[in-house]
């Protein structure tokens, strides 16, 4: 039996109290003279203000405290606020904040803490030549200035410390410029994937039909296709491919290189067409990877529509008689099995049937409840928007999801392609 420990409860200080004349005046010099950045000015119901100033590179934060002049706290105005203030470079802070008119006790020091073996002490001292046996432990340059109200703070830099303050922002430079970089690679992973989804839908008589992919992430592994068969003949391919991500992008481009590449070699024998896909696929993909795919090829003057549910969700067809056909698996998944086969459906389709191809997306979506939206909502909303016209029914669907979901973020990618038969 293992037993965890509770995390540590998050601890930080909340502020200093520096007090001074004038909240405003002190807010300007502190601002504008030492570059600090406002940390919060608020008032409270009994009329008290709340003033806070934050060094920019820092957590520390300085309340600025106005105390009535016949309280002992108005008698702390203008002495030693014990405050240190750290920078790596004391002497380029000195010129910098005296240009801006703040007033130092006296110009940075170089000073060094010694020991002498000998008499087995330990001393200050100002910077000078080691002589002897004496041996510097660390060394620092310092000096104090006052603020407007007079109030002295001590500005420093030690050895040690400016070589871990250096490392710190060499490794936070470092931890921007890589988050910079995967960002940048990101957007044009976006833009190259957005390339890969259909830009033009070929056109064909009597069929209205649109689908579109709403990633989770800058990129994902759902994938829908739109094909030009030929004369009337439509390929419509709708995948979900294993893992998010990155890695599930690439996977989804190599699957889509494949089915296109295959297609132009045995479309009329779509079983041989997806036993080629499934080959490369194996061949091409880590262990472990595979895509449920579901292929239809329509032919319009026909109506024919022949179908291979490669381990994917139910296609779902609704008749314009009102019944509802689900178009289940007629064969198992992508890539994880090379010896792999499959079944062709096929059936056809006549005006005012529609056909829905969808990804987990849509149907594991879930509310705050943990509901999921589920197969059986998702035929309610098609029976209950079917007038509408393809497009505005996708999106209408689309838009039902997020309302169920709430403000949650989206957890996985969400595609859709309706397809309705329409008269000529």
């Amino acid at each position: 039996m293992s037993t965890s420990l509770p995390a540590a409860p998050h601890l930080r200080i909340h502020s200093i109290n520096i007090y001074v004349r004038d909240q405003d005046r002190s807010l300007r010099f502190y601002l504008d003279q030492l570059g600090f950045h406002l940390a919060y000015d608020a008032k409270l119901q009994s009329g008290e203000r709340l003033v806070a100033v934050a060094p920019p590179d820092g957590s520390a934060v300085l309340s600025l405290i106005a105390p009535r002049p016949d309280t002992p706290d108005y008698k702390l105005i203008g002495r030693s606020s014990r405050v240190v203030f750290i920078t790596e470079d004391v002497l380029a802070k000195f010129q910098e904040w005296s240009k801006r008119g703040v007033r130092f006790q006296h110009t940075p020091r170089l000073r060094r803490i010694k020991y002498n073996p000998q008499t087995q002490q330990v001393q200050s001292a100002d910077a000078s030549p080691f002589l002897g046996e004496e041996t510097p432990i660390w060394g620092g340059v310092s000096t104090r200035f006052r603020d407007i109200d007079g109030n002295t703070f001590s500005l420093v830099s030690f050895d040690e410390v400016t070589h871990a303050l250096e490392a710190q922002r060499r490794a936070a430079a470092a931890k921007l410029e890589a988050e910079r970089r995967v960002a940048q690679e990101l957007e044009i992973a976006s833009e190259v994937q957005c390339r890969l989804f259909p830009q033009i839908c070929p056109a064909i008589s009597g069929f209205d039909y649109a689908g579109h992919c709403f990633s989770a992430r800058a990129v994902g592994g759902d994938y829908y296709d739109f094909l030009d068969f030929g004369p009337d003949r439509l390929g419509l391919i709708i995948g979900d491919i294993s893992g998010k991500g990155i890695a599930a992008a690439l996977l989804m481009a190599n699957l889509q290189a494949n089915l296109r590449s295959q297609c132009a070699i045995s479309l009329e024998q779509p079983d041989q067409l997806l036993r080629g896909v499934n080959q490369l696929f194996c061949q091409n993909t880590p262990a472990g990877a595979f895509a449920t795919l579901f292929f239809a090829d329509y032919h319009a003057p026909s109506g024919r529509l022949r179908y291979v549910n490669c381990g994917h969700l139910p296609g779902l067809l609704l008749r314009g008689s009102g019944s509802v056909e689900r178009l289940e698996a007629t064969g198992t998944i992508l890539g994880a099995f090379r010896k792999w086969d499959c079944e062709i459906g096929k059936l056809t389709v006549a005006p005012g049937d529609m056909l829905a191809l969808y990804t987990d997306g849509i149907t594991e979506a879930f509310n705050e409840q943990g509901d999921e939206f589920g197969e059986e909502r998702l035929l309610e909303a098609l029976v209950r928007q079917r007038s509408l016209p393809a497009q505005s029914l996708l999106s209408t669907i689309v838009e039902e999801v997020r309302r169920f979901s709430g403000p949650r973020e989206q957890h996985d990618d969400v595609t859709l392609i309706i397809a309705k038969c329409v008269a000529n």
